[in-house]
């Protein structure tokens, strides 16, 4: 086992002496956490951590389960079973078979030391403009920094700006895109919807069709990260497969449709291992080796390789596959009977081919995907851009709106008009920001995420619970070093392409006041000192009290 850093240490530490505490009916504040401007980074670190699991238990035994907001209804077992970190790798399954959560959410939408129920934002000052503007401003004159830069923070207790520069400017945000997908997604289809795979059947016939819903999390896979908590192709196999033999028919032909998303299946960047082609029917986002986030070879047809592994599994479960109409009024042929090709060989089960389920088709078997505040969670922390296209395709379906790129892109639009929300010079050209063509301000990222932090809208607390931790989780998880002010404390959204590098999130000041941050830059050269320049920016802010 390789040697633990010092952070590790730390959090491996806490973690141990939190399973040794005995039930709590309160959150208690450690007395040294009262003035943390004097405490060290590390220190911060660990006690935020030790905060954020006291505070979501205290807060989940008083407030009972959060339902529209997607938290899981045993956060407080899961906050006492597990390490100190919390909110990493949502969905992919807790430790003894407890349901997921993110323990240190509470800790994200309250400033330290803000007992659990207090007023949103608590007691602790806002940050004065002059001072904050005073330690922003040099960091945003750094050269790494490309010849188009802005900023804006928010204090997120009163919703009030506290600094900005060239806020309104619209910019490619790259992938904080995700966080307008994300608010319009959870706005319009809600936090509890979840997308359904069915399987029917034609009647009178033993024609039955694989109907994609468009969840790109439904795996085929029997073990991995996400394997537990994701809609399973082998479920669906199992529920067809007895529903099947309850009719008496133990042979099909099978068919898939994806009709359900219309227009390009390829986004315009074309082929690219950050994404597979944008489908209704997918297995584990059209992956080719055993990955779960971050780039990967993809398949080239991800529905026709998930309805070939589909009609694998029928056959596991006594299910034979034949070519359409070859069985037609004869449920009972087990085909046992050899049919001969030319040469004489045994032909091969004839593969799935797409087709269309008509509105006469009888349901058989479906199962559906964690709720849309999960997939949220997933798609931030792992900046995931199948789960990104997919959140914007629901986004149009529940807006009435083609089920496209272009629906998709007036669909959010439409949600974030209805939100109230900055939109001065906004475009969404896709979900999850890979399209060059994207526009947005820092202005509305950060009143994106103001508003997912506002007790008001819990709908939205996945949005927040859902960003990488600073050195601990997701695409943040090594980019702040162990004595950065900012480790631990400063929850963000990256967003990375050629030339262009953005960092939206929140961070506790040391005051113990919530501040929701928006920093966007194009024109880069260097990635690398780009993103040290806006990890920076936002570890200053987590530094600065500014009064």
């Amino acid at each position: 086992m390789p040697e633990l850093k010092p952070w590790q240490q730390t959090r491996q530490h806490v973690g141990k002496l939190l399973r040794q505490l005995p039930e709590l009916s309160a959150p208690k504040i450690p007395a040294a956490l009262k003035n943390p401007a004097k405490l060290k980074t590390w220190q911060l670190t660990a006690g935020a951590a030790t905060v954020g699991i006291a505070i979501a238990a205290g807060a989940a035994a008083a407030a009972g389960p959060w339902d529209s907001s997607g938290q899981r209804t045993a956060e407080r077992d899961w906050a006492a079973a597990q390490e100190a970190g919390g909110g990493t790798d949502h969905g992919g399954g807790a430790s003894g078979g407890a349901p997921d959560a993110a323990p240190s959410a509470p800790s994200v939408l309250r400033g330290l030391g803000v007992p659990a129920g207090a007023p949103h934002g608590g007691s602790a000052p806002v940050p004065d403009t002059k001072a904050l503007a005073g330690v922003l401003d040099p960091l945003l004159k750094d050269k790494a920094l490309g010849p188009e830069r802005s900023a804006v923070v928010i204090d997120a207790g009163s919703g009030r700006r506290v600094y900005g520069k060239g806020g309104g400017d619209a910019l490619t945000p790259a992938s904080t895109t995700k966080i307008a997908t994300a608010v319009a997604a959870l706005t319009s289809a809600g936090a509890d919807h979840r997308i359904a795979t069915k399987t029917v059947v034609e009647p009178d016939s033993n024609d039955v069709v694989l109907v994609g819903g468009g969840d790109p999390t439904l795996t085929a896979r029997k073990d991995g990260p996400y394997s537990k908590s994701a809609a399973s192709l082998r479920d669906l196999a199992k529920g067809t497969a007895r529903a099947l033999k309850d009719r008496g028919t133990q042979k099909v032909s099978l068919s898939y449709d994806t009709s359900l998303y219309s227009g390009e299946q390829q986004h315009p960047i074309g082929p690219n291992e950050n994404l597979t082609l944008v489908s209704a029917l997918m297995a584990d986002e059209g992956r080719l080796d055993d990955s779960s986030s971050g780039p990967a070879p993809r398949s080239g047809d991800p529905a026709a390789d998930a309805a070939k592994k589909f009609a694998g599994f029928l056959e596991d479960e006594g299910i034979g596959i034949e070519a359409k109409g070859e069985g037609k009024g004869d449920k009972g042929d087990t085909g046992d009977k050899d049919k001969k090709g030319e040469g004489g060989k045994k032909d091969a089960n004839p593969e799935p081919g797409p087709s269309a389920a008509t509105d006469r088709a009888e349901s058989l078997a479906k199962v559906e995907s964690p709720p849309l505040s999960a997939l949220v969670e997933r798609m931030l922390t792992h900046s995931d851009n199948d789960i990104a296209e997919a959140l914007a395709r629901q986004t149009a379906l529940a807006s009435k709106e083609p089920v496209s790129f272009d629906g998709a892109g007036r669909a959010i639009d439409a949600q974030l008009k209805k939100a109230q929300v900055p939109l001065g010079g906004t475009k969404f050209a896709d979900g999850s920001g890979l399209d060059r063509a994207d526009r947005s301000s820092a202005e509305l990222l950060a009143a994106l995420l103001a508003r997912a932090a506002d007790p008001a809208h819990p709908e939205l607390r996945s949005v927040v619970t859902g960003l990488p931790v600073a050195g601990f989780t997701g695409t943040l998880v090594d980019r702040y070093p162990k004595d950065s002010p900012g480790t631990g404390v400063v929850r963000a959204k990256t967003g990375t392409l050629t030339g262009v590098n953005t960092l939206a999130g929140t961070v506790v000041d040391t005051d113990g006041r919530l501040l929701v941050f928006a920093f966007m830059t194009t024109g880069t050269t260097d990635p690398k000192a780009a993103q040290s320049a806006l990890d920076k920016m936002a570890s200053a802010v987590a530094k600065c009290g500014c009064r």
